[in-house]
């Protein structure tokens, strides 16, 4: 509880997607302290954001479990090539895939390369997020709610459906939801119902997906210190980011490094249909 920075933090803001070196103080993706054990030894990830915040961490801690991994992100090129280096150091594969995943053809083209590429595909991790705060309904353009669905939640679709006709029996896919899908925040109002939308996707996908052997789960962040925040919230609020939950901060990305390796690991073989939250104490029902 007490090893990481608590609020208030210094008032920051930049232009998104935001930027890891940026930001004060670093997030803390498990650089330093996660050890691998051989849980994921010889499997092939697909991580979309993954250039930085949970994204990276995930990746870090996949290829110290033995997995080699693709790296989905938009166009954040210093941060991702920071991933593949921690990634390459563990002595695992590491594949860019620069893009826009709300475009159903490029996700397409990296389910492909990743197969291509790196042999296959044994673990779908759907995290890539966009969000923007409103303080009214009546400020959202159009353009940002379609943005926001295009991104949470049909390129999620997209990738599952190009990803599981590969997929053997054993995989595993893991989405990001949001303690938003329990508790919405209503200046965060598209991003808030997309995070809805995933858990009832995951539920379903659990059933559906079941009989071709592949789990389907879900992590639930509560407030994590990554660049979304500083690029998308007032600069007032980044500095009490995290300050509303039992722990009073933000939670660092490397604190969810686990809950994404233990829903992907073949031993949780009866583990699908779940919500995994890392919310620092605040309870999601």
């Amino acid at each position: 509880m007490t090893n990481y920075p608590k609020p208030p933090y210094p008032e920051q803001q930049q232009d998104m997607p935001g930027q890891t070196e940026k930001m004060t103080p670093r997030p803390d993706h498990g650089e330093e302290s996660y050890v691998g054990s051989g849980r994921l030894a010889g499997l092939k990830a697909l991580i979309t954001g993954a250039d930085s915040g949970i994204g990276r961490a995930v990746a870090l801690a996949y290829a110290r479990e033995g997995a080699d991994v693709a790296i989905s992100y938009l166009n954040e090129d210093d941060d991702a090539e920071e991933t593949a280096r921690l990634v390459r150091e563990a002595g695992r594969k590491a594949l860019l895939l620069p893009g826009n995943i709300a475009k159903a053809e490029h996700c397409r083209q990296i389910v492909d390369r990743t197969i291509s590429e790196l042999g296959g595909i044994d673990i779908l991790v759907n995290n890539a997020a966009h969000q923007a705060t409103f303080d009214k309904l009546t400020d959202i353009p159009d353009e940002e709610w379609e943005i926001t669905f295009q991104i949470n939640l049909h390129a999620m679709f997209y990738l599952i459906k190009a990803a599981t006709p590969h997929m053997k029996p054993g995989s595993a896919i893991v989405n990001t939801t949001s303690i938003n899908a329990d508790k919405p925040n209503p200046g965060l109002l598209a991003y808030a119902t997309t995070k809805g939308a995933i858990q009832t996707l995951t539920a379903a996908l659990a059933q559906g997906l079941a009989e071709d052997g592949i789990r389907v789960n879900c992590v639930a962040p509560g407030p994590i210190w990554t660049p979304l925040i500083p690029s998308t919230m007032p600069a007032d609020k980044v500095a009490n980011f995290g300050k509303q939950v039992p722990f009073q901060r933000a939670g660092q990305p490397a604190e969810l490094a686990s809950a994404y390796v233990m829903l992907a690991e073949p031993r949780s073989s009866y583990t699908s249909g779940a919500t995994i939250a890392v919310t620092g104490g605040q309870p999601i029902l």
